[in-house]
């Protein structure tokens, strides 16, 4: 098949979910094909194959994270989704891998930082402990420059401040700071709504 031929066939895969785990060692190996749109399609597919059936890809992953080295920054952004994807289904399946995460929290490339952290959001949803001590690497993130990546970047203290309010707290203020001054206006309800995240938490836990 040609690159059109591929692509079109990835897209028929996507949309036939009871195909995924049978078909996850030939989206696997397109990892090595000439074109960059189809190896970007192949990995943002094994990410969510690998959330449906994380044991399935084992042996995917270390193709996956190689291109955490990629000089092309679309594939390093699908690489870090994809890895985020995987962790939300089973996080002992890319725990080698978590910590060369963060070094995308400070790529040069702004989409890059966003699938950081969506990655990051994945991960947190089953598996929050391991955020205890990251904290001030989102925190230097809701003062990105890029709109994008501040929009998103207060995500990751509302999925925390859900499930850990405590890793959460000490960032109220700069959290607050962000709804009340950022100039975007997503960036500050997104900054709300991690505040009030932690405050139900409380509540909730007495």
């Amino acid at each position: 098949m040609n690159e059109a031929e591929l692509y079109r066939e990835l897209g028929r895969l996507t949309k036939n979910r009871d195909q995924w785990e049978a078909q996850i060692p030939f989206v696997a190996a397109l990892l090595t094909h000439d074109s960059v749109k189809i190896q970007a399609k192949a990995l943002w597919l094994l990410g969510e194959m690998g959330l449906a059936h994380p044991s399935s890809v084992q042996d995917v992953v270390p193709l996956i994270a190689a291109f955490f080295n990629s000089p092309v920054s679309l594939l390093r952004e699908r690489a870090a989704i994809a890895i985020g994807r995987i962790g939300r289904g089973s996080f002992s399946m890319i725990a080698p891998y978590w910590a060369q995460l963060f070094c995308f929290a400070t790529d040069r490339d702004a989409k890059v930082r966003l699938g950081f952290i969506w990655a990051s959001e994945n991960i947190a949803v089953n598996t929050p402990d391991i955020y205890e001590h990251s904290m001030p690497v989102f925190a230097k993130l809701l003062c990105d420059t890029n709109e994008k990546v501040r929009m998103e970047a207060p995500e990751v203290f509302r999925v925390l401040g859900a499930r850990r309010p405590e890793f959460v707290q000490p960032f109220i203020e700069q959290l607050q700071k962000g709804a009340e001054t950022d100039n975007h206006p997503v960036v500050r309800i997104h900054c709300l709504a991690a505040i009030k995240a932690v405050n139900t938490a409380l509540k909730k836990n007495g």
